[in-house]
């Protein structure tokens, strides 16, 4: 390796170093990690700027902008109320339908977006049953992990390794990931209910206290709802046929995002300026300067090297290798943020095909199982975790990180060991 090689690698393992230290933003870092790679020589500007995966970032803005105004009508404090209705206010089985509700919602929808939209009613329903919170709260943290996994935009790795694969399409995420994501789903739930059955209890007078609610009155906008839900389906439509029509997904989603500003603010000059306040630029941006950061272990040589040391590492064999992502990731991305592992694993593994491995697809399956559903492990493990854990807090119902972690962790564990026994037998008998 030469000396830019060695930049590289300083400048990364820094970068990663204090994000994953947290003492500054992430995105602070991730932007000064990819500036320090053009300002030393390791990359050109426009190789730089070519590495930005745009389509990752257009997906993103498209599905933000689409879920922001959807949120504005009710819909989901609707769902959360129905639901609990049509379980009669039972605390068992109340867990297990929010729970539903959230991983369905995050396999379509941002998963932070999804828990800020759900966990406020959670708060609401568990105070009137006079059950405590934390129970809800770490299923619904685990169901958005889950559900995430499932869809091609459901959780960021996804987004990241179907944007850099173009075969791995919406309907390929969802024809090989769906199946294990709902068994995966169905083991969870029956273990936490068993492992808080004590907890789940209330009286049959607050029950009907929640039996009287009226989701009705939670749905602001009755004409905002049918515009957002046309969009809505349009948009899903558009991801199942976009290789089909040989769009890319990030057009589906913008098409979607233009279509509802389009009939909801078209000549609104302030309400479009809400909408768009409430893009997340932060993680837009974090986005943008990793790919930069990893540009510069990619033009130097280190990923390729990297790919060939576990080559070696596992004689080339196809399933070991898949076995070495799977759990590599899932407890890298339990304690690390997944997403710079995700970007840098993507070229590493794309590297391997020029090592002889030909089937790459079990690899790529290997990544985003062990990379979304690894982000279950810890308080820390994804984002959607922190944003649940911190609303807790506010609302004087702390998540303690030993006490998650006792939960969580040996069931994301579990969820891997399903997932090697999946992929084993889906890819590699």
């Amino acid at each position: 390796m030469g000396n830019q090689a060695f930049i590289a690698i300083a400048i990364f393992l820094l970068a990663y170093s204090v994000i994953v230290s947290e003492k500054i933003h992430r995105t602070v870092i991730a932007l000064a990690g990819g500036v320090a790679m053009i300002l030393l020589g390791v990359v050109s500007q426009e190789t730089a700027i070519a590495h930005i995966d745009f389509n990752t970032i257009g997906l993103l803005i498209g599905m933000m902008i689409i879920v922001n105004i959807t949120g504005e009508t009710g819909l989901f404090r609707y769902l959360a109320i129905w639901a609990a209705k049509k379980v009669n206010g039972e605390p068992a089985r109340l867990l297990v339908v929010l729970s539903t509700i959230t991983a369905v919602c995050s396999a379509f929808l941002d998963n932070v977006t999804t828990v800020l939209l759900t966990v406020p009613v959670t708060f609401s329903i568990t105070a009137q049953l006079k059950v405590r919170p934390g129970p809800y709260l770490i299923a619904q943290i685990l169901a958005s992990n889950i559900g995430g996994t499932a869809t091609l935009i459901g959780d960021p790795p996804n987004i990241m390794i179907g944007s850099a694969i173009k075969e791995l399409d919406f309907m390929a995420f969802i024809n090989n990931l769906a199946i294990v994501c709902v068994i995966i789903f169905i083991v969870t739930m029956i273990l936490l209910v068993f492992i808080y059955r004590k907890q789940l209890v209330t009286t049959d007078e607050l029950r009907q206290q929640v039996m009287q609610l009226d989701e009705r009155k939670q749905i602001q906008d009755s004409k905002l709802l049918k515009k957002c839900l046309f969009v809505m389906a349009l948009t899903i439509g558009l991801f199942a046929t976009h290789s089909m029509l040989q769009l890319e997904s990030a057009t589906a989603a913008l098409t979607g995002a233009s279509l509802l500003l389009l009939l909801t603010h078209a000549n609104n000059e302030h309400g479009l300026e809400q909408v768009l306040r409430r893009i997340e630029w932060l993680a837009i941006f974090f986005f943008a300067g990793l790919f930069i950061l990893v540009s510069g272990l990619v033009e130097t040589g280190v990923i390729a090297l990297l790919a060939r040391k576990a080559v070696e590492l596992t004689a080339g064999d196809v399933t070991m290798t898949a076995m070495l992502i799977l759990w590599m990731s899932a407890i890298a991305s339990a304690f690390i943020d997944n997403i710079p592992f995700v970007a840098t694993m993507i070229p590493m593994i794309k590297e391997m095909s020029r090592m002889g491995i030909s089937n790459l697809d079990p690899l790529w399956w290997s990544l985003s199982l062990g990379a979304c559903l690894g982000g279950n492990g810890t308080l820390v493990g994804a984002s959607a975790n922190v944003v649940v854990a911190g609303m807790a807090a506010q609302q004087g119902h702390p998540l303690s990180f030993v006490k998650y972690l006792k939960i969580a962790f040996p069931l994301m564990l579990l969820s891997i060991v399903i997932s090697s026994v999946y992929i084993y037998l889906r890819y590699l008998l």
